[in-house]
């Protein structure tokens, strides 16, 4: 289940590798050969790797690449491989629903940030943030142009790769044609707290009735995923047609959606 290592690694560009995974097989192999040969310096194990000496001699003088140290920060969250029956795993699903439907991931710096709304308190983004081991501040509170949103406090940027190798894109999302292949990964009553926290950030309020709609502006693929995943995390009816979704007051009330 990602967030995997690799994956963390190809959110981060770099000018020499292509593909920056292989620059942490590469930081990795320097670090094993200079552990088993302290006395070697940057020309025998640059000569011994095939790599620049030039690249070495900062590897062996403690600079560390940008994603080995994002990989590193999400072990010591426990955010890499979570057991998909687990609380990280879980955890990190909500938080994505979270982003998925009340905000967004900055498609420069990768942190999330998300809105309250009238179903979802700022207390509760917080909680969900605090679920995964991330402390949060708000931001825009006192501004009458921008909605107040949560944002991480720490290993904001870290997190939010974590998120868009989960599927979450970093930057548009109207763009996006699937529901993240991990919510698909978590078992179905991880699925149902996706679909409620989905709704209360999505969900029309009709104040005279508890039917509830989420229009979707989304790729029809996207649209028929969210309704197979709403459809299922509950025995009331749930319909589509067009970009709009309706959850009927059974399926509602079940789902407590007020």
């Amino acid at each position: 289940m990602q967030p995997t290592a690799q994956g963390i690694a190809r959110t981060y560009s770099d000018r020499v590798y292509p593909d920056p995974w292989e620059k942490v097989l590469d930081y990795r192999r320097v670090r094993e050969y200079s552990a088993e040969h302290p006395n070697a310096g940057r020309v025998r194990i640059g000569n011994a790797l095939d790599l620049p000496s030039s690249r070495v001699r900062g590897w062996i003088n403690d600079s560390v690449p940008d994603p080995v140290r994002g990989i590193n920060t999400a072990i010591q969250h426990s955010w890499v491989e979570p057991n998909p029956n687990g609380k990280i795993a879980a955890s990190l699903v909500e938080l994505l629903a979270h982003v998925l439907s009340g905000g967004s991931i900055s498609e420069k710096f990768f942190v999330p940030a998300v809105a309250p709304g009238k179903r979802v308190e700022i207390q509760e983004i917080r909680q969900a943030f605090e679920s995964v081991g991330v402390e949060t501040v708000t931001r825009h509170e006192d501004s009458k142009s921008r909605s107040t949103e949560v944002v991480p406090a720490n290993d904001g940027s870290v997190l939010g790769r974590c998120l868009v190798t989960m599927g979450v894109p970093n930057g548009q999302k109207t763009k996006l044609d699937r529901l993240p292949p991990a919510v698909w990964d978590v078992p179905v009553s991880v699925r149902r707290s996706f679909a409620q926290i989905y709704l209360r950030h999505r969900g029309l309020d009709h104040k005279q009735k508890a039917t509830t709609q989420v229009q979707v502006k989304r790729p029809v693929s996207f649209i028929k995923d969210l309704w197979k995943l709403l459809d299922g995390v509950c025995d009331g009816r749930v319909t589509s047609s067009g970009e709009r979704i309706t959850i009927s007051a059974d399926a509602a009330r079940e789902l407590q959606i007020d």
